[in-house]
């Protein structure tokens, strides 16, 4: 053979396999981008479906007079931080199915914007109830449909923590509709349902295979956060009525498990990120 035709021969296999490299390089990139998208857009469902009950706490709270100015100064902060959220989800190619629900749920959210707009009182604050938990239920939809969507068990603790977060606001906001009066028997069992509801998924998620040193840490915190909420969510009967230290008290730990379970999230978006990498 010509030494002409060995050079040329040598130098296509080289751009060959220099081509398929650079080609695997990318899909690679671009399979961890993808991943690293799908975990924040978890994330930002599982927020969205936190807020709903964080919010209709706080309305509770500014109406119950229980630190009323800085419960609105948060609403305020929230409401930016929800909007947000929603324009990152809506930036992304969507499944008609996860359009429909992420469309339903932004609509959910205008009309809980303008009701928490009005002075809380009795009536606004049931309104402003009735739509948290629609939208509570409707990100919660959405979340499980984006997790569908991935690879690893690790989107199912994202999903997870960011519920537990949820209870959280939810646990604190049943509780302060007792404490201003409300002792009708659908809110006790209800307050009885999250309360277990959260120490089940709290040790499912201690306990998960998938768990990082990292993630385990986070949910150490989480863990050490619950038995302050939880002593105090416990406390409540009927001689706390009208308790303010008692109501404040589940106020300020509520917002504190809601910012580590918030952090807990983040690890496991990075945990899911990781991951995906290794399934490379």
């Amino acid at each position: 053979m010509p030494q002409f035709e060995v050079v040329r021969r040598g130098l296509f296999l080289i751009i060959a396999c220099s081509s398929l490299t650079l080609s695997q390089g990318a899909l690679a990139a671009g399979k961890e981008g993808g991943a690293g998208q799908l975990a924040g857009d978890i994330v930002s469902a599982g927020r969205l479906r936190m807020q709903s009950q964080r919010l209709a706490k706080l309305y509770q709270q500014a109406g119950m007079g229980l630190n009323a100015a800085q419960a609105m100064q948060q609403i305020d902060v929230s409401m930016s931080q929800i909007d947000a959220e929603f324009t990152r989800l809506g930036g992304s190619a969507r499944k008609p199915n996860v359009r429909r629900v992420l469309t339903r749920s932004e609509a959910l959210w205008q009309e809980m914007r303008v009701a928490m707009k009005q002075a809380p009182g009795p009536a606004s604050a049931e309104r402003v109830n009735q739509l948290a938990d629609e939208l509570m239920i409707h990100a919660g939809k959405l979340s499980m449909l984006i997790e569908a969507e991935g690879e690893t068990p690790v989107g199912r603790l994202i999903d997870l923590s960011s519920r537990l977060n949820m209870l959280s606001q939810r646990l604190a906001r049943l509780y302060l509709l007792a404490q201003g009066g409300s002792r009708a028997q659908g809110v006790l069992v209800d307050i009885e349902q999250a309360r277990r509801e959260f120490s089940t998924g709290l040790n499912e998620l201690d306990t998960a295979q998938e768990n990082s040193p990292a993630s385990r840490d986070a949910v150490g915190l989480a863990k050490n956060q619950w038995v302050f909420f939880e002593s105090a969510i416990n406390r409540l009967g009927i001689a706390d009525r009208g308790n303010e230290k008692a109501a404040q008290n589940v106020a300020t730990s509520s917002e504190r498990i809601a910012q580590v379970l918030d952090l807990a999230s983040s690890q496991y978006a990075r945990d899911y990120t990781d991951a995906t990498r290794l399934l490379r």
